[in-house]
């Protein structure tokens, strides 16, 4: 099978789309034949081994050698089933997670049956895709952050993969939304259903100080102080994309104060959510953002291209 390997830590130049052995699914796993995945944030860093306790899970110091293939979304049918998988069969339409052992970019990947859900006729590959890292981010940060009806939500990063499935659910959910992006983003933004839409050029986007319930950076871009300063008393400071450092110190500052509480980590998730989320699109509540589209071939410039910052929602990778 063909699979995009990391050669090295480094730049999207490391990447090369070549032969690689066909997996075999262990117990509680199934075997996909891919059709589609994506290039996100935790892509990124595993090609770049950042943070750098990522090498552990990679497997190397200076180059991979255990988890080679990015690759943290898909969507695909399923080849072969793993001891005790009983939920799906061979030739279902699936889509969902590898999870930290990556592999996506390929022909072929095994996953967890867990961390899986059905794909419906009506939602395409790239779509279905472009759900699992996004979608699941922000619900699970929306949830981690409490109750949503009637609360105002700052979404920072509004028109990024984890941030335009924030603005979405924090409406569906009942939120108030403020959501914070370029110019250039603010119709895609507006268009997801944001009551308000803010350049982050803008100094005082995040007026006024003090009147948010919830401030959620999705890209670890907004500021710390800033942030905060937004917050009601007991407001929650959410951020799924800073480094363990500023989240730890954040986190002892919240907890010596009681000002705000603070939402951090890494999200959480499974085939229910994928479930749910799925649901939502069938109802036409929630809708996938795709970017752009690029064959497994040109996995290089994806990875440019994302790497740019300037995506919108999702980068896909069709294979097959």
């Amino acid at each position: 099978m063909k699979a995009a390997i990391i050669t090295r830590y480094g730049p999207p130049d490391v990447l090369e789309v070549q032969d690689a052995p066909l997996p075999s699914p262990g117990p509680g796993q199934v075997r996909v034949r891919v059709k589609a995945s994506t290039v996100c944030a935790g892509d990124v860093r595993l090609r770049r081994a950042s943070p750098f306790f990522l090498r552990a899970v990679s497997g190397g110091v200076l180059r991979p050698t255990k988890v080679k293939t990015p690759g943290m979304e898909l969507s695909g049918t399923i080849d072969a089933l793993g001891e005790g998988v009983a939920k799906f069969s061979i030739g279902e339409a699936v889509f969902g997670s590898a999870g930290l052992n990556f592999g996506a970019c390929a022909d072929f990947v095994c996953a967890s049956a867990a961390m899986l859900a059905p794909r419906p006729a009506s939602v395409t590959d790239a779509e279905a895709a472009s759900l699992p890292f996004g979608g699941v981010s922000a619900l699970y940060f929306l949830r981690a952050a409490g109750r949503a009806a009637g609360q105002r939500l700052l979404v920072y990063g509004a028109s990024g993969s984890v941030g335009a499935s924030a603005v979405q659910l924090g409406k569906h959910l009942g939120a108030h939304v403020t959501g914070v992006c370029s110019a250039a983003n603010a119709e895609l933004v507006r268009s997801l259903g944001a009551d308000v839409v803010r350049d982050y050029r803008n100094r005082n986007y995040a007026e006024p100080r003090g009147g948010y319930d919830v401030f959620f950076d999705t890209v670890g871009k907004s500021g710390i102080r800033l942030g905060v300063r937004a917050l009601k008393r007991g407001g929650v400071y959410a951020f799924s994309a800073s480094p363990l450092t500023a989240f730890a110190l954040v986190s002892l500052w919240a907890a010596l104060t009681g000002r705000v509480r603070v939402v951090g980590g890494i999200a959480r998730g499974g085939g229910d959510d994928l479930a749910w989320l799925m649901s939502l699109v069938e109802q036409r509540k929630f809708r996938p953002v795709i970017d752009r589209a690029y064959p497994l071939a040109d996995i290089v410039e994806a990875h440019r291209y994302v790497e740019t910052g300037h995506k919108r929602g999702a980068v896909v990778i069709t294979v097959g």
